[in-house]
């Protein structure tokens, strides 16, 4: 058995939108939200998640990626017991907790930031940015300009080559692990990090935590670069998050297909041997119902999601097919959520007991996290795979288009005694030798394979 990370099943939660915090800090009252979040435990568990990512997390002034503080959770959300609390019964309920690490920039109000506003060139504070300038200007007329995260002049771009910086970025890590027991960090911004820091990073938290696991924020590029043995354990997989609504909207699986090849074939994908962090969308991007042309693909992306290799992140609320298009602004995106309400009425009836039966699926059939991935069977709107383990697989079958269906002839490995429809419990015969199957228009199936018969 591999690390906890390599066989998780996330749940991510944008804390400030799902609990309706104030859209602004006034850094006034504490208001005690997070407590609240202790009522989705039942859910998560009964999704089969295995890990939660929370974030952002710590005082900010807006949107949580502006930190003030990184030692104080938001009191927009609570304070440090409240989350000490809420990891404590996420843990006791068999679920790891990883936070948003915001180490690329902070926000203006933070004090090292506000220390040079005061004190300019005597600031001990003036080396930690990058780009300080004091002969020139910012749009905020400080009297001296900076560097900031894609010209956004609120989200100031720490110096990472900075020793003091780097000490202190360490603390805060130390401080999470010691004060929260969180098993994990998500790196907001990895592709713009210093690989010094994140390696460094690495060091530190093997040393603090076993199992510790770093994730990074990475869209573009060769995934490898920061996935490795010296730095993150993973990074986020947008390649394939594309291929996951685009594949079904141009109905061309073989955009999805040739994605898993170039990342993860056993003879040269650049992502061999990795676990990429896998989902179909996040607090970034509009959310899948809305991304799909054809609500009707949506058991096929989350069928994919959870089979393919990665390891799968469900963002909260598109499990009852809820919306948000990234043009209409972050808020959409990141909505406050009531839990018993949205249960009752769900917007698209059935997919949270789908998603239900993919967890336990996943759970009761290791091979999919841990075998290798074999292709089947592949056309625009045909494809089939096996995730296969010694003598133990899943197949799994899936259709896009839907008015004709298809029609499956698939050779499987001779050892492959028993077929088991996963979604009925009912034993399938091998015609020919070969399993065939037929499906309706955007269809999608599940086939346990082993050497040995049920008893």
């Amino acid at each position: 058995m591999g690390k906890w990370y390599e066989s998780a099943v996330f749940y991510h939660i944008y804390p400030l939108g799902l609990l309706g915090a104030p859209a602004r800090n006034d850094f006034g009252e504490v208001v005690h939200r997070l407590p609240a979040l202790g009522d989705w435990i039942g859910h998560l568990s009964a999704l089969g998640v295995t890990a939660l990512y929370i974030g952002p997390l710590f005082e900010s002034s807006a949107h949580g990626y502006d930190t003030v503080n990184w030692r104080l959770v938001d009191r927009r959300l609570g304070d440090n017991d409240d989350f000490k609390d809420l990891v404590g019964k996420l843990h006791a309920a068999g679920i790891r907790v990883v936070v948003d690490g915001v180490f690329n920039h902070t926000g203006r109000e933070h004090a090292a930031f506000r220390d040079i506003q005061a004190n300019r060139e005597n600031s001990p504070y003036r080396d930690w940015y990058k780009g300080i300038n004091f002969g020139w200007n910012s749009a905020y007329n400080d009297g001296f300009s900076y560097e900031s995260w894609r010209g956004c002049g609120d989200l100031v771009n720490l110096n990472l080559q900075n020793g003091a910086v780097q000490d202190e970025l360490l603390s805060v890590v130390s401080f999470w692990i010691d004060e929260f027991d969180i098993d994990g960090i998500r790196l907001d911004c990895a592709d713009c990090l210093d690989f010094g820091f994140m390696s460094h990073l690495r060091q530190h938290c093997d040393a603090r935590k076993q199992d510790f696991w770093l994730m990074g924020e990475v869209i573009h590029g060769d995934y490898a670069r920061w996935c490795n043995d010296a730095m993150l354990h993973s990074v986020t997989n947008y390649e394939l998050w594309k291929g996951l609504w685009s594949g079904h909207n141009d109905h061309n699986y073989f955009e999805i297909a040739h994605t898993i090849r170039r990342q993860f074939d056993a003879g040269g994908g650049i992502c061999k041997g990795r676990v990429l962090y896998s989902f179909a969308d996040n607090h970034d991007v509009t959310r899948l119902r809305d991304q799909l042309r054809d609500p009707g693909h949506l058991k096929n992306v989350y069928t994919l999601l959870y089979t393919l290799p990665g390891v799968p992140s469900i963002y909260y609320g598109s499990e009852w097919g809820i919306g948000g298009r990234k043009e209409q602004g972050d808020a959409a995106l990141r909505p406050a959520v009531d839990l018993a309400a949205i249960s009752a009425n769900p917007p698209v009836p059935g997919m949270e007991e789908y998603l239900e039966f993919l967890g336990r699926v996943r759970a009761d059939h290791p091979e999919i996290a841990e075998g290798a991935y074999r292709e089947l069977a592949l056309t625009t709107t045909q494809y089939a795979f096996l995730r296969e383990s010694g003598q133990k697989a899943v197949a799994v079958l899936l259709c896009n288009d839907p008015e004709k269906g298809a029609e499956f002839w698939l050779r499987l490995p001779e050892w492959a005694a028993q077929i088991t429809d996963l979604s009925t419990g009912e034993t399938v015969e091998k015609e020919y030798d070969q399993l065939h199957i037929t499906m309706n228009g955007n269809g999608c199936a599940l086939y346990a394979l082993s050497a040995e018969p049920r008893q």
